[in-house]
């Protein structure tokens, strides 16, 4: 049986490959912010919607808590967030970027900026084509978990 049978494994060795030479890369720029990938992952996300509840932030990462949790409580002792308790209910907690969370916004997307044009990902319409096919199959994917 070839590959070319069954797409699924030919798209899941690309993407596989890609995504770990990807990240690699991002974490070359990211070990001079003291930061790990999956960090990153949590921060660009609260850059974009500070306050978010640590179940939805699981959400969009597709991350559990017992996952997330670790991460959160490090990146809480970097003072780069801090945890909140709902006052409401003490079982829901909210996380909220800190000024130095802030800050290293714009210092690590500038870095990370060099890597896009290193591998031309600015190319007209590319990311733009391949974003939503992306976000389609993982949407797929996810469906298929139930």
């Amino acid at each position: 049986m070839a590959n070319s049978e069954f797409p699924s494994i030919e798209l899941s060795r690309l993407l596989y490959s890609s995504s770990r030479l990807l990240i690699q890369r991002i974490q070359l720029t990211l070990n001079e912010f003291g930061l790990t990938y999956p960090q990153f992952l949590v921060l660009s996300i609260l850059w974009e919607e500070d306050g978010l509840k640590v179940h939805q932030l699981g959400e969009k990462l597709n991350l559990d808590s017992g996952t997330l949790t670790p991460l959160l409580k490090k990146l809480e002792s970097q003072n780069i967030l801090k945890r909140k308790r709902g006052e409401e209910d003490e079982r829901t907690v909210s996380i909220h970027l800190t000024y130095p969370g802030k800050s290293l916004q714009s210092k690590t997307l500038s870095a990370l900026a060099l890597l896009d044009e290193q591998i031309q990902l600015q190319q007209p319409g590319e990311v733009q084509i391949l974003l939503p096919i992306l976000e389609e199959l993982l949407n797929k994917l996810k469906t298929l978990k139930t």
